[in-house]
């Protein structure tokens, strides 16, 4: 049987009790607390338990776009195993989509929300958290300084360059898209007349930059061509993205362009 724990205001490591692996899960209609046991199976979807005693945490029970059991999480060496089992998409962190033929996908310690696709706009929230072997962080005292995101240095002409290109990223568009190469070199000879900024010139401009982060190691999205990765397009936009979430590109930096 599958203990619900009513008092679980939240999803922290503060309040994750049990053995490494024990994973607590939530939804606006109620939460879970399960130890990890080899194929333990945990089902979610709109059927509610009390109805279908298949499912064990219900979650957009008012929206017929999400299947009745729509994933499920299967304990097996020593992780939990998340699997779309529904008829729609399921988003985790990231932007990664899960389909009902995608490979499960392990779970990693501590805080993973994952989204269900629902009528229109709508996304149903799975909040799921796995205990590790340290769970416990000391919160920061009240009143210290607040960790500012990793930002990455850009010279002038960079900066103004990756402007350039990525105006609806700043704009917080819906799904933006990188300005064309061309389009970018017709307004730069605007702003620096004078100079060129031909795109192939552009191309290298943003070569340089994505080869630098990539050897950081530390920027979060992919920015460098592999083997299979279809193209260049692709990783311009992935570091229009990471250059944004970062906040080291910022909406007054469209003060640039005029």
């Amino acid at each position: 049987m599958v203990n619900g724990l009513g008092s679980l205001a939240r999803l922290s490591p503060d309040r994750a009790p049990g053995a490494p692996g024990t994973l607590l899960a939530r939804s606006t209609m109620g939460n879970l607390r399960v130890p990890p046991r080899p194929e333990r199976i945990i089902r979610f979807g709109r059927n509610a338990p009390e109805f279908d005693t298949e499912v064990h945490l219900a979650v957009g029970v008012d929206d017929a776009r999400v299947s009745r059991r729509h994933g499920e999480l299967t304990f097996r060496g020593g992780n939990w195993w998340l699997r779309n089992t529904g008829q729609q998409l399921v988003r985790l962190p990231g932007g990664q989509r899960m389909h009902a033929s995608t490979e499960p996908i392990p779970l990693a310690s501590g805080y993973t929300p994952v989204f269900v696709q629902g009528t229109g706009y709508r996304e149903h929230l799975v909040e799921l958290f796995v205990t590790g072997h340290e769970t416990r962080r000391t919160a920061p005292p009240p009143g210290s300084p607040t960790l500012p995101p990793e930002r990455w240095p850009l010279s002038d002409d960079e900066r103004l360059l990756l402007v350039t290109l990525g105006q609806d990223y700043l704009r917080y568009t819906a799904d933006p898209r990188p300005w064309p190469y061309s389009q970018a070199s017709r307004l730069l000879a605007v702003l620096r007349p004078g100079e060129i900024w031909s795109e192939r010139r552009i191309e290298g401009r943003v070569a340089t930059v994505r080869k630098r982060l990539h050897e950081s190691g530390r920027f979060p999205y992919k920015v460098m061509l592999g083997e299979h990765d279809p193209c260049d397009n692709n990783l311009l936009h992935n570091l229009l993205t990471g250059l944004v979430a970062s906040t080291t590109l910022v909406p007054p930096d469209l003060d640039l362009l005029d």
